[in-house]
């Protein structure tokens, strides 16, 4: 589980900025929502929501964390020795030449790492990786451009992947590249990362394989393989469109034997059902409305997330959504039923239901709800609805539309547009 993600420099975000999934003090004990993890002191939230205007930075936090894991799983590979690593720093002023900062806390198998490094845009200043297995910190990696550190717990070849460790990719994606053994989880828990709405930016400097992956792409479905989930990830689908009541029955695919795919390519055409035991009702998913190809998609790294305990980044949670869906979703990562591996969520969204009273009880804690503005500069910064100690009694959504916790436009008078 993701504990801590620190980001410095990366589009509108200037100076670090730190979001946690730590539970805030004080709550209610009896909430099932927190998850106490073997190995943690603090229970960690398996939901987060961050809240603001348009163009206030939402969207620049998640796309750290694509950044990251693109960092890991790519640099070795794919950047280039003569090209500038892709990263993309804050737009103007002093701070474009200075080096960009990414660095996540997280547990795997009830051990707490921290691993983080600094860039700029031709080489990798520093990298680390920390362990605190049994609670007692151990050093595994110190790097400072070339100069390389490794504690006497790390084991394996490291000397040997040092040397072919290039001077503008990571140890750890040459590591894994070179399978040592003992950073391999390391590099699958980036790896699990999944994400879904995001647009990013392309720089035209830069070439496009450098943009970060995705979990799914149109009419390739790695989740949906036939031999091995196909039925499971069909019959999830199912409830869930059942649940959505977009009058859809069935799924299937179809292997794509045009010419534009080979047979036995591993691409698939997706078809819904809109009838039972109707063969005419079968419809292209290309062919359906925006909402249902939108749940659709998003569903297919929401399935993937749980079935894997992974960490799932969401732009835009109810961009063509009911408001009903949107807190479904929230609720199937809260829920431990539905959530036994302890997946974790972090969304964007402009839905305030999820903070309201108007569908019951909010779905979200206050320490589940952050924040983003930016200041006068256009530096983004990013805090807890909880700096702000709302009351117990507080309208969450009421205080948020009324500007209590920033966070939201302030418009001018648009009556001018009409003249």
């Amino acid at each position: 589980m993701l504990i801590e993600f620190r980001v410095e420099n990366h589009r509108s975000i200037r100076e670090e900025q730190a979001l946690t999934f730590v539970v805030a003090r004080g709550g209610d004990s009896c909430d099932p929502r927190p998850r106490q993890i073997d190995g943690l002191d603090e229970s960690l939230l398996p939901a987060i929501v961050l809240y603001g205007a348009n163009a206030s930075g939402k969207s620049n936090v998640l796309s750290g964390i694509e950044f990251m894991r693109d960092a890991v799983l790519s640099s070795f590979r794919l950047w280039d020795r003569d090209t500038n690593i892709p990263r993309s720093p804050f737009a103007w002023g002093i701070e474009r030449g200075k080096p960009s900062l990414f660095e996540a806390t997280f547990l795997i198998d009830k051990v707490k790492f921290e691993y983080g490094f600094v860039v700029n845009d031709e080489v990798v200043l520093e990298e680390w990786l920390y362990a605190w297995p049994n609670g007692k910190k151990q050093i595994w990696l110190d790097r400072e451009l070339d100069d390389f550190t490794f504690g006497s717990h790390l084991k394996g070849e490291n000397q040997l992947i040092k040397e072919v460790t290039r001077s503008n990719s990571l140890f750890l994606s040459a590591a894994s590249q070179h399978r040592h053994p003992q950073l391999q989880s390391i590099y699958n828990w980036f790896r699990n990362i999944a994400s879904t709405g995001l647009t990013l930016r392309r720089n035209s400097n830069r070439s496009s394989r450098f943009m970060p992956h995705h979990l799914f792409q149109p009419r390739q479905l790695s989740l949906f393989d036939i031999e091995d989930s196909s039925e499971l990830v069909r019959d999830r689908l199912k409830k869930l469109f059942f649940a959505a009541d977009i009058g859809v029955v069935d799924v299937k695919l179809r292997e794509m034997k045009d010419d534009s795919a080979k047979a036995g390519s591993g691409l698939f055409r997706v078809s819904l059902q809109h009838q039972a035991n109707d063969e005419e009702s079968w419809i292209d998913l290309e062919e359906e409305s925006q909402g249902t190809k939108t749940l659709f998609h998003m569903a297919t790294p929401i399935f993937a997330t749980l079935a894997s305990g992974g960490l799932l980044v969401v732009d835009e949670l109810e961009s063509s959504l009911h408001p009903l869906l949107g807190q479904a979703i929230a609720q199937m990562f809260n829920c431990p039923k539905t959530n036994a591996l302890n997946a974790q969520i972090l969304f964007t969204t402009h839905d305030t239901n999820l903070i309201g009273t108007t569908l019951g009880e909010p779905v979200l804690r206050r320490d589940q709800i952050w924040l983003t503005e930016k200041d006068k500069s256009g530096a983004t910064k990013l805090y807890p609805l909880t700096s702000f100690h709302p009351r117990k009694a507080e309208n969450l959504e009421r205080g948020y539309l009324q500007g209590r916790y920033g966070a939201i436009p302030f418009l001018g008078d648009i009556s001018m547009l009409s003249e």
